[in-house]
């Protein structure tokens, strides 16, 4: 009788887990060992309680209109606590007030005479005349911010695509990759005689799908999910290990061998095959000697650091004038905080959960703005009430929490799509290997969940041949 092949997966943010998961849920599972570096898993996904509410202190939702993490958070077992969120109407703070979000693709305006609140007069007529200009015609990847600037002009990707799109990279709009980052609106604009009919394509494809919701969440917080998962790992009999970071994997003649843990002291784990599951620059080194041209590229990845400031408030001080799901910032209104979320106001759960208290979050520091979160967790929380007095009214904050994501989000700079197509052809050209994570195809949480399957399937075909030459 052959013995059950062993997979060790690098990594235990969502990605890793997603990978273990599909590795262990399909026929003749292969013995996994998740490896971990920090002290616990889920990576980019935390949670808390604060003031007895329950938060997340990470992302806070999943695309539902992606299956991939909806089918996970029911395949552990959290079906009944599926929810969707009971409002998404957030607003935008440009200069004395919140304004309404115009109808837009990530930023890019739909309809020109809805701009005129939020782009002025003059900046909405030039959005009007980007029909007149000659078609797109891409036939490479451009920088999403540069390119509606010279088609709409600098106020909608100041206004709309910087709070919008960046807000999701923590990045800068001028620098996103179109391809990489709106895909469905870069191919598009390969043959759209204009931007505004690709946006108005795309928005009446969304049209039609408007009776689903964009986005789900689970009750008590997304979190639950790591929770869940480790759960569920374990008594399929995965073994996780935490406070053990890999430093190198080499190729033996049986498969790979891990070092791992302190330099003194280290650790050795054998593998048929591994799942590199941890964020670009780690992944760089600990491949460096087995797939030298992926690390060339993986280094080249840059990183974005970002921290969350989650206030408690009193319901009874809550200002009347604040509603909707909360409010983005546009980087040219020079403010501390880049977004507000109504945690309370968003999901029916929180609200529940507070009683008497309401919860909302904050997100401060982007891309080059590192400076911002040298400053204390004290001075952060003073500055992120500051702005939201001025943004709502509110005062009389009861409780904070202040969460540091160092290095937490890849930036998709333009060509991103073309390094990924490399990193993952040299990976390939070593059976047994694959890399998942949100430095290469989607940050959020399906698309994590959609790599790291992906990358059990790559395993799983290495594992199945394996096999058949045996026998």
């Amino acid at each position: 009788m052959s013995r059950v092949s062993r997979v060790v997966v690098v990594g235990g943010g969502i990605s890793g887990l997603a990978a273990a998961h599909a590795l262990v849920t399909g026929p003749n599972p292969p013995e996994v060992t998740i490896l971990e570096g920090s002290p616990r898993l889920g990576g980019k996904l935390a949670g808390a309680d604060l003031e007895g509410v329950p938060v997340d202190l990470g992302a806070e939702s999943v695309l539902a209109r992606r299956p991939e993490a909806v089918e996970l958070i029911k395949a552990v077992g959290l079906a009944d606590d599926l929810v969707h969120p009971a409002t998404t109407s957030a607003g935008l703070w440009i200069g004395d007030r919140i304004r309404a979000i115009p109808p837009t693709v990530m930023g890019v305006p739909v309809d020109p005479s809805a701009t005129t609140d939020v782009l002025g007069e003059a900046a909405a007529e030039q959005v009007a005349h980007e029909s007149d200009l000659p078609a797109p015609a891409l036939t490479e990847d451009v920088a999403i911010g540069r390119f509606v600037a010279e088609r709409m002009g600098p106020a909608v990707t100041d206004k709309l695509v910087d709070p919008l799109l960046g807000g999701v990279y923590a990045g800068k709009a001028e620098e996103i990759s179109l391809a990489a980052a709106v895909p469905d609106l870069y191919a598009r604009l390969r043959t759209a005689p204009s931007l505004l009919a690709a946006t108005a394509e795309l928005r009446e494809l969304g049209q039609k799908r408007a009776g689903q919701p964009v986005f789900a969440g689970v009750v008590g917080g997304i979190n639950r999910l790591v929770t869940a998962l480790e759960q569920d790992l374990t008594a399929r009999g995965v073994k996780i290990r935490t406070k053990l970071a890999v430093r190198r994997i080499a190729r033996t003649a049986e498969g790979f061998e891990l070092e791992a843990g302190p330099v003194p002291a280290p650790t050795y784990l054998t593998a048929d095959a591994i799942v590199v599951a941890v964020p670009a620059a780690p992944a760089a080194r600990m491949l460096a000697e087995l797939v030298p041209a992926a690390t060339t590229e993986l280094a080249a990845i840059e990183y974005a650091s970002m921290a969350i400031v989650t206030l408690a408030v009193r319901k009874a001080d809550w200002p009347a004038g604040a509603t909707g799901s909360g409010f983005l910032v546009p980087s040219v209104e020079d403010r501390t905080i880049k977004a507000a979320t109504y945690s309370h106001a968003k999901w029916a759960w929180s609200a529940e959960a507070g009683g008497d208290l309401a919860v909302l979050r904050t997100s401060v520091g982007r891309l080059g703005e590192e400076y911002v979160l040298q400053r204390s967790d004290e001075e952060l929380v003073q500055l992120a009430v500051a702005d939201l007095r001025k943004a709502i009214g509110l005062d009389g904050v009861v409780g904070s929490l202040v969460t540091r994501w160092g290095g937490g989000l890849p930036q998709y700079a333009v060509g991103h799509l073309d390094r990924v197509d490399r990193v993952e052809a040299a990976v390939a050209g070593v059976p047994g290997l694959a890399v998942c994570g949100a430095a290469y195809r989607g940050v959020g949480i399906a698309a994590c969940v959609a790599s790291g399957g992906k990358a059990a399937t790559r395993v799983r075909e290495h594992l199945d041949a394996l096999e058949t030459m045996k026998s």
